[in-house]
């Protein structure tokens, strides 16, 4: 498996703190990788080291094979970078905007007219090309600054939080897009907040914090950290202390916790939890509302192995 990035034994300070702490991993050709941390994590300082935009005390990087360096032109002009903030001209309607950073790397006109055209198709802007970006909701100003990072069609893209604060249509629309964007043979690496984009796009996960590889897997292998076997959720609107004790003495239960009129009970193994659980309540005459059992969750490993909340 040919790798794309290769980074090895990444050290960068900042006075007394270690920011990344000897980091090493590979981005693989053709995949989507989601990297995730909580704040202050490192995933910012790592992907601005990769980029070259920031100096770091020890380490190598290497993109396509080739060291990187901020005069590695060659290199950059392969690489599509869409960062969290949109940063686009106001006075350039969305048509001259994409073909402004299109310019940037295609000299061709013939040949960037194409590309510009393919990038609005891509992010289903047709109707809105001859827009300004004042003009243009939340959502559809995100989907302008990917089309801007995207459209030289670089092998390479970097998508920071590219769904955040946007609506569901826009949202579908954007993930539809980056799916587009690896069949065409771009790798991908992704930042969100959001853990359930991860699992429908990402094919393998990195997990930082502290400047430091925590997990790394398929979101299937990293849900088999958690240490958990299945969390069921109940509606309660009223349920005693008593009742929570009791409930935490049932056969294969780990954890329970009753917050906001929801109780949830977490397993450790066992089959039937649920049917156990359900004749209990039934016993007790505690009323309920919804009952549903799931298997860990990808945010459910992430709070296990950092124990912080992704958006802290």
């Amino acid at each position: 498996m040919k790798n794309i990035i290769e980074v090895k034994n990444l050290t960068k300070e900042y006075k007394n703190l270690k920011a990344i702490d000897d980091l090493s991993f590979e981005v693989h050709e053709g995949e989507i990788l989601g990297l995730l941390g909580p704040n202050g994590s490192g995933k910012s300082t790592t992907i601005n080291c990769i980029l070259s935009l920031l100096k770091f005390e020890k380490g190598t990087i290497q993109i396509f094979g080739r060291p990187m360096a901020p005069n590695a032109y060659d290199t950059k002009r392969e690489i599509g970078v869409v960062f969290q903030d949109v940063a686009v001209f106001e006075e350039l309607t969305v048509e001259e905007n994409i073909d402004y950073f299109c310019g940037l790397y295609v000299n061709d006109k013939s040949l960037r007219k194409q590309y510009v055209t393919d990038a609005i198709e891509l992010v289903g802007l047709n109707e809105f090309k001859k827009f300004y970006p004042k003009q243009l909701s939340g959502g559809l100003l995100r989907r302008l600054n990917i089309a801007c990072g995207i459209a030289h069609k670089p092998k390479l893209i970097f998508l920071d939080e590219p769904t955040v604060a946007v609506d569901p249509q826009s949202r579908n629309n954007i993930l539809d897009g980056i799916e587009q964007l690896r069949e065409k043979g771009a790798t991908i690496i992704y930042t969100t907040h959001y853990m359930e984009e991860v699992e429908i796009l990402c094919d393998r996960v990195i997990i930082l914090d502290k400047g430091k590889v925590i997990a790394s897997g398929s979101p299937e292998e990293l849900k088999e950290l958690a240490n958990m076997e299945e969390k069921v959720s109940v509606e309660i609107e009223t349920i005693t202390e008593k009742q929570l004790e009791e409930i935490k003495k049932l056969k294969n239960v780990d954890e329970v916790h009753y917050h906001n009129q929801n109780l949830i009970v977490i397993y450790k193994k066992g089959k039937n939890n649920l049917i156990t659980l359900i004749d209990y309540l039934g016993k007790e005459r505690v009323l309920y509302d919804k009952i549903y059992s799931e298997r860990p969750t990808l945010n459910d490993v992430f709070l296990e192995l950092t124990g912080k909340e992704l958006r802290d």
